[in-house]
């Protein structure tokens, strides 16, 4: 990632210093320090490229919304999770000081904004595995017969979330229902050593703004919708190889350097044009929190390790928090689709705290579309 300099930011955006460092106290613009020179800093050259653009006073509205759709300004207000100054924080709590000590459940408690303990209901699957196509299909059962979300109370919706949560948790992390969420998780995969590294996981994944299936979800609940079809459509979305699929894409890159080495599996990927896998984030300009909170408590597996130097040295970039649950699933021995089933397991949390967020607002989210198509006869 490129950064500015004060005198290049301000090229840019055509405005006083006072107003440069305005925009970075709101969050608009991302800084740190200059490493040649402590006393000064630098400003993340995407952000002030962003915003001079927006102040040139020339862009129609249509520009805009289209801008702000894809890692842009803010589209709609929500008090659930933010990422500022490279932190990611739930209602105000830094996330990754909650995975220190916090449980799935104790952040959906958050999350909902709930004000007595959660209660997660025994499941009927008593199924041995964790299984995303029973996820899948139990969510899909429920759409039909779940009450619409729109024109009900907080704690009603509170209520139905649970039991939702209660649903994806019998699919995903089969067990008892008096045991928490991470502790099933391990137990289902015969790794009770890995507790509470999945803990921390399902705590750090449990939601991350609009990202593409909550956004989704969002929608979906905008419409009136059942918050079990919310946590559907989320999980649908999860799938794609870009959201929740991205550890496939980590252990190719893994599988290609176990074969000819770490550095020329790297380069191989660069020298074809393609993106290395898990490198960097768009939210994060310095390190992905997430993951480097998840990397202080593992001992990398020595691949994991060799692909992480070589990467971040000829990239530029930190490893993100894909690279860090596919690797923690390797140093365990976990399934190879772990990731996807942690990753679903948390995110459900966030899906439902947004879902309950938009229905209660009685909004619907509808954009319009930029026609681009023939000319209209």
């Amino acid at each position: 990632m490129s950064w500015l300099t004060a005198e290049q930011a301000l090229t840019l955006l055509g405005t006083k210093s006072q107003t440069l460092y305005a925009n970075v106290s709101r969050g608009r613009i991302r800084a740190k320090p200059d490493p040649a020179d402590t006393r000064r800093s630098l400003y993340f050259t995407d952000d002030v490229k962003r915003l001079a653009t927006r102040h040139a006073g020339r862009r129609k509205t249509e520009a805009v919304a289209a801008e702000a759709i894809q890692w842009g300004d803010p589209v709609l207000p929500s008090a659930l999770s933010t990422v500022f100054n490279g932190g990611l924080f739930y209602r105000g709590q830094n996330a990754a000081k909650l995975a220190e000590r916090a449980s799935l459940e104790d952040v959906a408690i958050l999350l909902w904004d709930m004000k007595r303990p959660l209660r997660l209901e025994e499941g009927e699957m008593r199924r041995k595995l964790p299984s995303l196509n029973a996820a899948f299909s139990a969510l899909a059962e429920r759409t039909t017969t779940d009450l619409p979300s729109l024109g009900r109370s907080l704690p009603a919706l509170q209520g139905e979330a649970e039991s939702v949560l209660a649903t994806v948790a019998d699919a995903l992390a089969p067990g008892s229902a008096d045991k928490p969420l991470h502790q099933r998780l391990a137990v289902a995969w015969d790794r009770p050593d890995a507790g509470d590294l999945i803990r921390r996981c399902l705590v750090l994944l449990a939601d991350h703004e609009l990202n593409a299936s909550t956004f989704t979800a969002r929608i979906t609940a905008s419409a009136g919708a059942t918050l079990s079809a919310a946590a559907l459509s989320g999980l649908s979305t999860l799938t794609g190889p870009l959201h929740g699929g991205a550890w496939q894409s980590v252990r190719s890159l893994i599988a290609r350097a176990a074969t000819i080495g770490a550095e020329e599996a790297v380069r191989s990927y660069l020298a074809e044009g393609r993106p290395l896998p898990a490198f960097g984030h768009q939210l994060y300009p310095d390190v992905d929190i997430r993951a480097e909170a998840l990397l202080r408590c593992l001992t990398l597996p020595p691949l994991f390790a060799e692909v992480r130097d070589v990467g971040e040295q000829l990239v530029g970039e930190r490893v993100n928090v894909d690279f860090a649950v596919t690797a923690m699933t390797h140093a365990f021995h976990l399934p190879e689709d772990a990731p996807l089933i942690i990753f679903a397991l948390a995110r459900t949390v966030g899906w439902l705290a947004h879902a309950m967020e938009q229905a209660t607002s009685g909004r619907l989210i509808r954009p319009r579309a930029r026609y681009v198509g023939p000319p209209l006869q």
